[in-house]
């Protein structure tokens, strides 16, 4: 490369630079829409509802919560890989962003073409969980029940490939225990039927944190290594006779891909300083979520160990989304 087209590189990348900070100071100019793909009440709207107030704080215009529920939050995502990468269409969604492309044959994206990362921003363990008026108060009291009865009793999940479905089929995998699934299109309308008492279970997320604490469900343990914060006595499931057994997700926020690098890291920056607001700080924790935020490099590095993982777990116990 001769010195004149050296130079004339470097300029056009330094042209490029400023034109994307300039950008960037300039955005946003006009509101923002956060897509969450499931159902209003779930756990993912539980991070980025009070986000989402922050960020109008901090940006002076509006941030819309869209829910967009669907396959396993297929939809959504699908919707925001193909919407403009300028940084007005973000996604909010758990770890079935990286679960969807090893279970589903067609997920209508890909997390690593379609995506760049902006930052984690919570993760959690989930509580198992029914109807008080069911006759369970134990794991092993429900281990015994879905050997006695095999296909009867019944679990209730936000949709296909969520936490809760995949808590469950792990649960089933480690202890041998034959138990029905209910999908719903969301966690929310989930949670409504197993405090109605139209399922036998639930792996909840940590919206039912509340539901326990009132004494409208009871709680048989937790999914996490250790126990929780909100809910101390209550045992994991590992301690109640399934060893090793842990289950856990997280929630994340992520651009389209081509989204200038410095719209994302403008939204880094503000999205931690949000979280750690000590006001959102205590309404995660409150609710069994661990503020977890980082880089977007550590979130891509998230993305890559959670789809490995469940693809082992898929193929391991057979799990589909038929």
């Amino acid at each position: 490369m001769n010195v004149q087209r050296l130079s004339a590189w470097i300029i056009s990348f330094a042209m490029l630079l400023w034109m994307s900070e300039a950008f960037a100071q300039k955005y946003p100019d006009r509101p923002i829409r956060i897509v969450l793909p499931f159902a209003a009440g779930g756990g993912v709207d539980s991070v980025a509802r009070p986000l989402a107030q922050k960020l109008y704080v901090a940006f002076g215009y509006p941030v819309i919560i869209d829910n967009r529920p669907g396959a396993g939050g297929n939809i959504g995502i699908g919707m925001v890989a193909k919407s403009p990468a300028d940084g007005y269409t973000l996604l909010v969604m758990s770890s079935n962003f990286a679960i969807n492309p090893s279970l589903y044959p067609n997920p209508g994206y890909d997390p690593y073409k379609d995506f760049v990362p902006v930052t984690s921003l919570s993760s959690y363990m989930l509580f198992l969980v029914c109807n008080p008026s069911v006759p369970l108060r134990s794991v092993k009291a429900l281990i015994a029940m879905a050997k006695e009865q095999p296909g009867k009793v019944t679990y209730a999940s936000g949709g296909i490939a969520t936490a809760g479905h995949f808590a469950a089929e792990m649960f089933i995998y480690a202890t041998g225990a034959r138990m029905t699934h209910v999908p719903y299109k969301g966690t929310g309308p989930a949670i409504i039927d197993t405090l109605g008492g139209q399922v036998t279970i639930m792996f909840g997320v940590p919206e039912v944190v509340p539901h326990i604490k009132s004494g409208r469900l009871a709680v048989l343990g937790v999914t996490g290594a250790k126990r929780s914060s909100a809910l101390p006595n209550v045992p994991t499931i590992a301690e109640s006779g399934v060893p090793g057994f842990e289950a856990s997700s997280w929630h994340a926020m992520f651009a389209p891909t081509g989204t200038p690098e410095a719209i994302v890291n403008r939204l880094n920056d503000e999205v931690r300083k949000a979280l750690r607001e000590p006001d959102v700080t205590e309404a995660l924790k409150n609710q069994g979520l661990d503020l977890v935020t980082g880089t977007p490099q550590q979130l891509a590095a998230l993305v890559k160990a959670t789809a490995t993982s469940a693809a082992k777990v898929i193929k391991e116990t057979g799990m589909s989304v038929n």
